[in-house]
């Protein structure tokens, strides 16, 4: 993928090289604001461009108030829901939270990052992910704000 591309995408790809295969690639989301992000295809295109037949896919995500998930990518009512359960279980302005200097948003997107996954693995068979049929990588943005989130993407043959 072209920086322009990736750039119109919302998207950047930086390559490491390792011996004559790239097998560790950073990818950077463009966030606008909470919520769930799919990032399907920009994976998808790390493991295409890679050239890996079989193996894993290993997702680690750079930050602490926000994750990763697999979930359906077919009706957006099913990411809604689960967005408004984890809103419910984790509210903001709770005045418990302490943590408060970076905003109300902050502390809640810690807490639900540690409830959720921060790394994923997804097996690579003949050259593509081996996703269900309704299954969808995607970033969780906990916090309000629109920014970069890095995801680092290793591949293993």
């Amino acid at each position: 993928m072209d920086d322009h591309r990736a750039l119109y995408l919302g998207l950047l790809t930086r390559p490491h090289q390792t011996r004559e295969r790239r097998l560790a690639t950073r990818v950077t989301v463009e966030v606008r604001g909470q919520g769930l992000q799919d990032i399907t295809d920009a994976v998808r295109a790390e493991v295409r461009d890679a050239g890996i037949d079989d193996g894993v896919c290993h997702l680690f995500i750079q930050h602490t108030s926000a994750s990763l998930l697999v979930q359906e990518n077919y009706d957006p009512s099913a990411r809604h829901d689960l967005e408004q359960w984890l809103n419910r279980l984790v509210p903001e302005n709770d005045p418990i939270y302490t943590h408060t200097a970076e905003g109300p948003d902050d502390m809640p997107a810690h807490i639900k990052a540690s409830l959720t996954a921060t790394s994923l693995s997804i097996p690579v068979m003949g050259g593509k992910l081996a996703l269900g049929t309704w299954q969808g990588i995607y970033l969780w943005e906990h916090r309000h704000h629109q920014g970069r989130r890095n995801v680092i993407c290793h591949l293993s043959p």
